[in-house]
């Protein structure tokens, strides 16, 4: 039975690539969902499965057997409060895409993506895109606010403009022999971005609605890519680009695990008086110490206590 890597993942379709470079239109088999796993889509862009292959176009190939996973993300689904849907599977890496402004990414839904990824380990890197578009002292302050609190987080950072080409070859370098899910808000220019470090993808933009400041849905699933980078490629270089993610639900992380999601909690975990520490009211907590003292971001507290009572990443103080 041939193997191959799911390239396209269109709800009920998909497209896998296999190992001998062909490209196969595709259905799940019935039988191929998880015991036990309560996911919207059993077969995720970055699987590798095993397919009967497409034999003429007026036909369909049926992939047949889902290999491990090394690791996925997940979201809760938009629909059914207590399923998840993978965003993509077999990650070396994500990139988050944030913008400060037109339209402005809040610290909840940014410690809510950290934090899920944190729990799948999938290692993250914040790109701070569309700087060229910035307004003014307040906006460039806000910039600084956020990289200040991630890096001090332990984020590594990458500030871009893919008009300008701030920071692309930075991106290219990080990019070069791995699997990286692309993933942000609408509007704050994944595929632009992109489409600068290459230009042959030709992925569909669109510009931001000047009434709302939101982003245009241009990605409607998710998708991989090989990106031509040149003979300095020795190995190949795939993007996954998802569709923009307007609120990033938890799933399958019980209260006392999300501490551990937060790098710069966690290493004052020990410091605490209790080893069950919840960093809410506990005496001798390290953690309130820290936030307290401005050794620990304030705004990931929060995040973290948000988390804690299940509110919305929509929460109006991320506004302020």
């Amino acid at each position: 039975m041939p193997t191959g890597l799911v390239m396209r993942s269109t709800g009920s379709r998909y497209v896998v690539r296999g190992d001998d470079g062909g490209l196969h239109t595709c259905v799940a088999k019935g039988n191929l969902r998880i015991k036990g796993w309560k996911s919207t889509n059993p077969v995720a862009v970055g699987d590798r499965v095993e397919f009967t292959p497409q034999l003429s176009a007026e036909e369909v190939g049926a992939i047949t057997e889902l290999h491990d996973r090394r690791n996925y993300l997940v979201r809760r689904s938009v629909n059914l409060s207590h399923h998840k849907h993978v965003i993509a599977a077999n990650l070396d890496q994500a990139l988050l895409l944030v913008t400060v402004a037109r339209p402005r990414t809040s610290f909840g839904f940014i410690d809510r993506f950290l934090v899920t990824a944190e729990t799948y380990q999938v290692p993250t890197v914040i790109v701070f895109n569309k700087v060229d578009d910035l307004r003014g002292e307040e906006e460039l302050d806000r910039l600084a606010e956020y990289q200040e609190v991630y890096e001090e987080a332990g984020y590594r950072t990458i500030i871009t403009s893919a008009l300008e080409g701030t920071g692309v070859e930075e991106v290219r370098a990080l990019l070069t022999g791995k699997v990286t899910l692309v993933a942000g808000h609408s509007g704050v220019g994944k595929s632009t971005l992109v489409n600068a470090i290459d230009p042959k993808l030709e992925l569909w933009t669109a510009e931001i609605s000047e009434a709302s400041e939101k982003g245009m849905h241009t990605t409607t699933y998710a998708e991989m890519f090989e990106l031509d980078l040149g003979p300095s490629a020795t190995s190949p270089t795939f993007i996954i680009d998802t569709p923009g993610i307007k609120g990033f639900g938890l799933v399958d992380l019980e209260k006392e695990h999300i501490g551990d999601q937060f790098p710069e909690m966690f290493k004052l975990k020990s410091e605490c008086r209790f080893n069950n520490c919840m960093h809410v009211k506990e005496p001798g907590c390290a953690v309130r110490q820290a936030v307290d003292e401005g050794r620990l971001s304030a705004s990931r507290y929060t995040s973290y206590l948000d988390m804690l009572s299940g509110a919305e990443e929509e929460s109006p103080y991320r506004l302020d």
